[in-house]
């Protein structure tokens, strides 16, 4: 193979991966936009608590801790 058939064919494969991983990033799942079992019960009982009234504002906790 000479040399310019080299290139091109690097440049073709660099296409094709370039073309494979637009593909993957956009069908890739945000893995921060999961929950454990754990964090999907946490906020169950914060939604709980916030019906029950339960809640403490931040600026109350704030004036607190001075």
């Amino acid at each position: 193979m000479t040399g310019e058939k080299i290139d091109k064919k690097i440049f073709e494969e660099l296409n094709f991966i370039k073309k494979q991983l637009a593909e993957i990033k956009e069908h890739m799942v945000d893995i921060d936009a999961l929950l454990t079992a754990e964090e999907k019960e946490l906020v169950f009982r914060s939604f709980e608590n916030e019906a029950r009234g339960r809640l403490v504002p931040l600026k109350k906790l704030e004036e607190m801790r001075l």
